[in-house]
């Protein structure tokens, strides 16, 4: 009988790359890694391990096994989410990643509504870009991301993973309230502006770079960041315009002033977690609450 327990830390190494990362990432030391994994191999009686330099590699043996494991612990996970269910409680602890502009506009509040209808939930939050946090969920290091996808860029959608919308957040111009450029009426107008963007190798950099050019321009960027408040601040001070999602100044009134594009662009807001934890209250009762915030800061203004 194969070790639940030991094909966690196989499918751990997998993606981790080394035993030193599947330790630490898992708080045991090297060797009792090593050695549990001698242990399924023994279990197993096939080779599962390679030498490879200073490290191992996985046989094609262990592969295949990384593949079951995947489907056994997402059986358990949805067997534990079924479980938490019947108790109905949105108890224990919510690892949560996030990226900046929801950490800003829409965490904040639905925490306090959490606490408030569930005190007995502990909900720790990590600051990841999207990629990144989708690559820790898969890992099981957090419960819950939040993802963004951007027109024309689909996002990579796995079967192993339970998306769920939260909002469409629509995509502006956003110009200073003085200056040479707030005057601007459309995009065009801004060929010769100096720009704040998104990093270049981003969904966001790349659909903002790819908005300018069809715009007939190739913007002048002065500034690349994924910081959305640093963006808001350079257009504010008359550093810079921007194409700017309207979560990215939600729940307060920046000193600018944006100007709607054609066929009014948006991304997609989405939470994503486990398919076996969908179930569980806790996540139940974080994505209800982010999803009220969302719809109260995304209401169409009067």
């Amino acid at each position: 009988m194969l070790d639940v327990h030991r094909l966690r830390l196989l499918r751990e190494l997998h993606r981790r790359g080394t035993l030193a990362a599947v330790a630490a990432a898992l708080s045991y030391s090297p060797s009792a890694v090593s050695q549990q994994l001698s242990q399924l191999e023994a279990e197993a009686g096939v080779p599962l391990l390679e030498k490879l330099g200073r490290g191992v590699v996985l046989t094609p043996a262990a592969r295949l096994l990384v593949e079951h494991a995947d489907v056994v612990l997402a059986q358990l996970e949805q067997a534990e989410a079924d479980l938490a269910a019947l108790a109905g409680e949105a108890v224990g602890t919510l690892r949560v990643a996030s990226f900046q502009t929801v950490l800003f506009a829409l965490v904040p509040d639905a925490l306090t509504a959490l606490a408030a209808a569930h005190p007995a939930l502990r909900v720790v939050i990590d600051h990841r870009e999207v990629e990144p946090a989708f690559s820790a969920l898969a890992a099981r290091d957090v419960d819950l991301v939040l993802g963004e996808e951007y027109p024309d860029a689909p996002h990579p959608r796995s079967a192993s993973v339970h998306e769920e919308d939260l909002v469409h957040d629509e995509l502006r111009v956003a110009v200073p309230l003085t200056g040479p450029w707030a005057g601007a009426r459309a995009l065009e107008d801004l060929a010769g502006a100096p720009w704040v963007l998104e990093p270049v190798g981003t969904d966001p950099g790349r659909w903002a770079l790819a908005r300018c050019r069809r715009a007939g321009f190739e913007p002048d960027v002065r500034v690349q960041t994924p910081d959305a408040l640093l963006h808001v601040h350079l257009v504010e001070t008359g550093h810079a315009v921007a194409l700017l999602p309207d979560l990215s100044h939600a729940g307060r009134a920046p000193r600018v002033r944006v100007i709607d594009l054609p066929e009014h662009p948006a991304r997609r807001l989405f939470t994503g977690v486990r398919r076996g934890a969908a179930d569980r209250p806790a996540v139940r009762a974080f994505r209800s609450a982010l999803r009220q915030v969302a719809q109260e800061v995304s209401r169409p203004r009067a």
